[in-house]
Order: C-alpha cells, then structure tokens, then sequence
C-alpha cells in the first residue's frame, strides 16, 4: 500500500483510501474492468463509494499515465493498469478481453513518417479458443 501511495504522490494524485483501494485493484486484474465491475466490487468494502468517483478516479490514472483505456467499441470502456506496450483481443461472444505481445516497434507506415506517435493502440477481435468450441 505504501508504494501506490508513493506512486500516486509522484503523479500528483492525492492518495486517498478510495484511490488507493482502485487502484490495487485495478493492478491486479487481467480481465480490463469497466467502472461497474469496480464499483460492484468495491462498494461493498467501501460503503461511501460512488461511480462517480470511480469514474473520475480513473480518469485521473489515464491522465497520469498510470492506467489506459481499452475501448476495444463503442459500447463500453475498460480499464487497464498495465501501461506497458501490448494488444488487447476481444472476444465477440464472452466478452473477454485477453492481453497479448507482439514487436509494436516494427510497426512502419509511410503516410506517418513525420509524425510524432505518443500513443498506441491495438485491437483485434473475434472468438476465443474456449468460445470457438461451444456450440451457437
């Protein structure tokens, strides 16, 4: 718990019990939580706990370079607290978000050669392995 607290006084995030306990639980999650899956999950430890906050909360991480957004479409934002570079999958039928690897740095396109990317992003989805063997 101290360390996030340093962290989020390094980022100019004021570390308070709320802020804290989203973020620990933002970090140890693979599954790129929405603000509801936080809320849902933490309200019942934290009573005073609104969506609200959440929502701002997150929104304070992405601005501090300490969370991302994963909006895979244009239907729901999830929440990532691993910054380093990597993919995301989505499943179209679970709706699973799955991290994956890949050498980003190869990446070329000649109508960016001038351009200064600070930023990137890559969404692939489809099905699953496990979804791929259900039935419809």
């Amino acid at each position: 718990m101290e360390t996030i607290k340093l962290m989020l006084k390094e980022k100019g995030i004021k570390p308070s019990f709320q802020r804290i306990r989203i973020y620990e639980y933002l970090a140890s999650r693979k599954d790129h939580p929405s603000v509801d899956m936080i809320y849902t999950a933490l309200a019942p430890e934290i009573p005073t706990l609104s969506k609200t906050t959440v929502y701002n909360t997150l929104k304070n991480f992405v601005q501090a370079g300490i969370a991302s957004q994963v909006m895979i479409d244009e239907h729901e934002i999830r929440y990532d607290g691993d910054i380093k570079s990597h993919g995301h999958f989505k499943c179209e039928r679970c709706g699973k978000i799955f991290d994956f690897n890949a050498d980003f740095s190869k990446f070329e396109s000649p109508e960016l050669t001038h351009f200064l990317i600070t930023q990137q992003h890559f969404y692939l989805s489809g099905q699953c392995v496990h979804c791929q063997t259900k039935p419809n």
